[in-house]
């Protein structure tokens, strides 16, 4: 029973293992997003077994990050601007709660840190890229969820953080012009989480976040002016319809 038990938990950790492995292979930008995937070739790259890979593809299709297209294969999930759009919308409704409950909880310990942070890159602005940048507010956000002290929040939040996380990974993508602006509005936040303001938490955040898909969009118009809208697909964010 205990070699079955050991099998079993090795098992386990050997398809998140592959989970995080290909997740990581797909925001770093080097899985061909027009190819279909081989657990053969993502087996032997990875140097996992062809299982865990199996399961650690359906579990990819499950959160969003795949999709499974009938006799083709399965592929990275498109992202279009309306599915931007719509994960902005989910976005500000769960963000919000988890910010009113952080503010009644009170913020932890790495929330705090990322304060410091953030208050180091008004002061320094030079010292710090806007890819660091951006990768420190994504920490922000999740930190919020975690101070919010809900699992069954921060689960709702995982997968639509990654699909996020998926259309958004080109650095153009980043929108640099508006870093300090985002730095600030994350320390507005955090500031009131810490006083305990939980209706001014919510209400900051829900600022913040239409500012942000304000920005995307933006960007996204930008490259539909300049690029067609095949060239843009195979990129982050591609536009299925025109956005008004």
């Amino acid at each position: 029973m205990n070699w079955y038990i050991g099998m079993a938990e090795h098992i386990q950790l050997e398809r998140h293992r592959a989970y995080r492995q290909i997740l990581n292979l797909i925001l770093g930008g080097e899985i061909d997003l027009n190819a279909s995937l081989s657990e053969r070739r993502l087996s032997e790259r990875l140097e996992i077994g062809r299982t865990p890979i199996r399961e650690a593809l359906r579990d990819l299709a499950r959160d969003g990050i795949l999709e499974v297209r009938p006799a083709r294969g399965t592929y990275v999930r498109p992202m279009y601007v309306e599915d931007v759009r719509e994960i902005y919308q989910i976005r500000q409704s769960i963000e919000g709660l988890a910010a009113r409950l952080a503010a009644e909880r009170g913020p932890n310990d790495r929330l705090r840190a990322l304060g410091d942070m953030f208050r180091d890159m008004i002061e320094r602005p030079d010292a710090h890229t806007a890819s660091v940048t951006y990768g420190t507010g994504v920490e922000f956000h999740l930190e919020i969820f975690r101070s919010a002290g809900n699992r069954n929040l921060l689960e709702m939040y995982e997968p639509l953080r990654l699909r996020f996380r998926l259309a958004l990974r080109a650095p153009r993508f980043l929108g640099h012009s508006r870093v300090p602006e985002s730095v600030s509005e994350h320390l507005a936040i955090l500031d009131a989480i810490e006083r305990g303001d939980a209706a001014e938490a919510d209400r900051l955040i829900g600022v913040h976040l239409a500012n942000g898909l304000e920005a995307r969009l933006r960007i996204f118009d930008g490259l539909r002016q300049s690029r067609p809208d095949d060239a843009v697909a195979t990129d982050a964010a591609p536009a299925r319809r025109t956005v008004t």
